[in-house]
Parts: structure tokens; sequence; C-alpha cells
């Protein structure tokens, strides 16, 4: 199955420092009356690297909980340890998540050669789709599609999350994975090259922004899947100041403290991710102000 629409990188909301339960409920109950595709828990969005083993298993206990029979539930499970990501993976498997998203180690910076044997040791550990997460910027690593190819022929590998930002290599990648592995799923993980990636052949998003607003990214992903290319610039027209601003600071920091400022669950991130620097907060403020995007969405966002 080719996965298409959008994906929302899930933030974690924490109250008083600690998981906020009932907000993640609320936030997750929000992205089903939006009806996206899927949810994503314990990425980096989600500050899966700041979360203790317990609070992993209840997010995704809850996470699955609530999306059962509404939309797909991806739990992020890698790590810069093979066998720390194999037993990660097993027990998403074991709570019911239906695919794992897998992070190219980070850190170690491993060769191609051991980027193909890690996903090669999880996928014969473990029966579970797994998604790849290539992201040079945040590993050290980049993927090659020759790599990709090798990986794509392996069982259960079910495609992956291109956040390269290099539109060659998405291209690249569709002509000569997706051409041979029709299955082979190919999702952006940078918002603003939603549509771009999409009008290269790209499945959809796995989102940061659709925390905030995910009735539009939405509209934009659904009309690309549907070839109105016109309407999707509109919806990315609108987006695209938020886009950025999404990532004018480290994610998730900013997409938390819009989250907050529009009565959304969100809380401050842990350290050593800090506050949104007050000029930062103000572009924020500004973009509500004249936002045209449904502005009953933030409408308590104030200075």
């Amino acid at each position: 199955m080719r996965l298409e629409g959008v994906f929302t990188a899930m933030i974690t909301p924490f109250l008083q420092g600690k998981l906020d339960e009932e907000g993640l409920r609320k936030n997750i109950r929000r992205q089903i009356e939006a009806r996206v595709t899927g949810l994503v828990f314990l990425g980096s969005t989600g500050e899966a690297s700041t979360l203790t083993r317990e609070e992993k298993r209840r997010i995704l206990q809850i996470g699955i909980e609530e999306a059962q029979g509404h939309l797909l539930v991806i739990a992020g499970t890698g790590s810069n340890s093979t066998a720390v990501t194999i037993e990660q993976t097993q027990e998403a498997k074991e709570l019911g998540a239906d695919l794992a998203l897998i992070v190219t180690p980070y850190y170690n910076k491993p060769t191609q050669a051991g980027i193909f044997q890690h996903f090669k040791a999880i996928t014969e550990a473990v029966d579970l789709p797994v998604l790849i997460y290539n992201h040079q910027g945040r590993t050290g690593v980049n993927i090659e599609t020759p790599t990709l190819l090798q990986l794509a022929a392996l069982s259960h590998i079910a495609g992956v999350k291109e956040a390269s930002s290099n539109l060659d290599q998405v291209a690249d990648v569709l002509h000569t994975v997706q051409r041979q592995f029709p299955h082979f799923s190919v999702l952006s993980g940078d918002d603003s090259l939603t549509l771009p990636m999409m009008a290269l052949g790209a499945g959809g998003i796995i989102s940061i922004v659709s925390n905030l607003f995910p009735y539009e990214m939405g509209e934009l992903v659904h009309a690309a899947l549907e070839g109105k290319f016109s309407d999707a610039r509109k919806w990315h027209e609108q987006l695209l100041p938020f886009f950025r601003l999404a990532l004018i600071e480290t994610n998730p920091i900013p997409i938390k403290e819009a989250m907050h400022h529009c009565g959304l669950p969100a809380g401050p991130c842990r350290l050593p991710l800090s506050s949104l620097q007050k000029e930062n907060r103000a572009q924020l403020v500004a973009f509500f102000a004249k936002s045209e995007i449904r502005q009953d969405t933030c409408k308590v966002f104030q200075d």
C-alpha cells in the first residue's frame, strides 16, 4: 500500500514539566476531526530524545487508543543503536502501531553499507512496515539513491520520509526507486516542499504545520493528489509565511509556541530546547494578525 495524504508529526504537550495526557488526547481528536491520514508520534517534533521510556510507551498507548479505526499511527522508533531501534520497534508493534518511522543513525555517521545493514537487521527482526527517515541535517549522513534502491527491496520497507531538501534527489528517488518498486512511498519531510515534491510524484507530507493547520494542509495535499495544482498552489501561498515561521528556530520551538498561544495544549519544550526568542514571537503575532487562513484557528493569539 502506497502512503498518501497528510501525516501530522505530533508535538508532545507538557504541563508543569510532565506529559499532558488530556492535552495529547485533545490534540489527537482535533486531528481526527480534520481527517488527516495519519499521526506520527515520538519523532523530533515530539521531542522523543527528551522522553523517558515510560513516557514514550504512554504516548503511543494514548495515540493508538484515540486513533484506532480513524487513521494510521506511525511510531518513531529510531536511534543511533541498531539494537535499541529493534527493541523500540518491537515494542511499537506490540502496542499496535501501524508503521515505524526510523531515522538514519545519527552521530555515528555510518557509511552507506552501514545504513543498509542497519535497516536490514531491523526488518529481519521485526515484522512491522518501516518508513525510512532521511534527514542529513539531523543525522550528518544522507541516504544515497542507490542505497535506497537496495533498501526498497527488503521486506517491510514501506517508503521514505525525504527531508534532504534536495528536489533533484527526490526526483531521482521517484524515478529510480518508486518506478522499480511501485509500493514504495515517498513523503515530504519539509512543509514548504510539499507542493513541489507532490508535483514530482510524492504522495504527501509528514507535517509540522498540520499540528496547527491540519485542515489547510489537507486541502493542499488533496488538491495536489487530484491534480488540481492551481488550487494546491493557493493553499501553499497562504501557508508559506507560516512554513517559514515554523522553522525560525529549532523545531518544535515555534510550533509549540504558536499552539500554546492559540489555546491548544502544548506547553514549553524540554531542555536543551528553550523558549522562543522575543523577536521571533513578535513575528508569529504579526502573522496571525494579518493572515487570511482560518482566523478562528488562532483567535486567542495575542501579543
